[in-house]
């Protein structure tokens, strides 16, 4: 008899193979940071990237037992080496301290190292991890060489380490020097059940959390994911915060413009089925931060970013995604922009449209929430920062207060589903 295995035989036996697949995991991002080039202020110096160790605390939102974590040289101009990577349980949000026994190092196609190519992310294997929602992460990784230009995210609010050599499973660093942002770090996902999905915060400083407190977690964001795990219909849903200081819709500033970067910071991350868009006071108020402008350009603007808006109503529903509009806050008193009547216009002009049935999936009154009732173009006294542009911590869990639970209970719904 004849030993070779004929095509339908072979094709039948393949067939089985691939049958007794086990399912692939479900995965949901639980925390991401966006990610940009760091002004000079806020890169880490190049001398303390060469043989060192780079451990930063992440707080996530869901939990789940096996976790998987992305590194990004998105804004590199070289190849970035990584040479060894752990994650683990913080003992705090403040501190490189670590739970004894729940260091896991982290691999990359089952080897130690991995060196990313310019302009990509890439993710570890997979690791069993048992992380409650609400938990604290320290990720370590060890850099051979500095990056050539660093990829990071600036408004971190939370405390990173660095100290020369590898120490990636060392329970903690003492002698670290300390530096509150992130770097080359873009997200984790964990495997959840087929229920679990993420929703996106998107938006600029507000979003990102200026006004908030180092290692608090007290942004808005932070304190809506903390309402949605208490809530037995959403406890399965995690939020994650896509917030850069200084965006804009239409404009580059601290980081891509709103539309250059809403694929890869709502529609990457796994699991992502809702995105809430709060964007649109910086291109309100650059436009006559520096000199008035007339009524025909205050006009165009307006015109722009309700284009800009539209871009991304298209976008999200194109991937299956519902999208929330959250109206843009006053500013009124502010003297890094001061606005005037004209741009106070600009706002409503902007909220009308955003308010209005037919444009998003869902609107979100931010505006109504935080401004002053004796005067509508100013924050209320209580949730201002004090630089009558950012609201304080008080201000970010009114705002998360004010997001009904019910918009993410239906989560299951497959028509809502970004699957990956």
């Amino acid at each position: 008899m004849s030993k070779t295995i004929k095509p339908f035989a072979a094709l039948l036996l393949a067939s089985a193979t691939i049958a007794a697949a086990p399912p692939a995991p479900h995965w949901v991002a639980t925390w991401t940071s966006a990610q940009q080039i760091p002004e000079p202020q806020n890169a880490a110096a190049s001398d303390d990237l060469h043989d060192a160790t780079l451990r930063q605390i992440v707080h996530v939102s869901a939990g789940g037992r096996q976790l998987r974590v992305r590194f990004s040289n998105a804004f590199g101009t070289a190849p970035l080496a990584i040479d060894g990577a752990h994650v683990a349980l913080a003992r705090a949000p403040s501190g490189a301290a670590l739970i004894g026994g729940s260091d896991r190092a982290l691999l990359f196609g089952g080897a130690a190292g991995v060196v990313i190519p310019v302009g990509a992310d890439y993710w570890s294997d997979p690791v069993d991890l048992d992380v409650r929602a609400g938990a604290d992460l320290a990720i370590s990784l060890h850099l051979p060489d500095a990056p050539a230009r660093q990829t990071g995210h600036p408004g971190s609010r939370s405390t990173s380490y660095i100290l020369a050599g590898a120490h990636g499973g060392d329970g903690d660093l003492p002698g670290a020097k300390t530096i509150d942002h992130w770097y080359q770090l873009a997200s984790v996902e964990i495997a959840a059940p087929s229920r679990a999905g993420a929703v996106v915060a998107f938006g600029d400083s507000i979003t990102d959390g200026h006004g908030a407190s180092t290692n608090g977690n007290d942004r808005w964001p932070d304190d809506l994911a903390a309402r949605l795990q208490a809530d037995p219909r959403t406890a399965s849903v995690s939020v994650l915060n896509a917030g850069i200081g200084g965006n804009r819709l239409l404009q580059d500033g601290l980081g891509p413009n709103a539309l250059a970067r809403f694929d890869r910071d709502v529609l990457t991350p796994a699991g992502v089925r809702t995105v809430l868009v709060l964007e649109g006071i910086n291109d309100l108020g650059t436009l006559t931060r520096e000199h008035p402008v007339g009524a025909a350009d205050h006009a165009a603007l307006v015109a722009a970013m309700i284009g800009a808006y539209r871009q991304m109503i298209a976008r999200a529903h194109a991937h299956g995604v519902r999208i929330v509009g959250c109206t843009v806050m006053p500013d009124g008193g502010s003297g890094y922009y001061h606005p005037d009547a004209a741009n106070e216009a600009d706002r409503q002009a902007v909220n009308d449209w955003i308010r209005r049935p037919g444009h998003f999936d869902a609107v979100v009154d931010f505006d109504a929430v935080v401004r002053d009732p004796a005067d509508a173009r100013r924050l209320r006294a209580a949730f201002d920062s004090g630089d009558h542009l950012h609201p304080s911590p008080a201000g970010y869990r009114a705002m998360a207060d004010a997001i009904p639970v019910a918009l993410f209970a239906d989560q299951t719904d497959a028509g809502q589903t970004h699957r990956r």
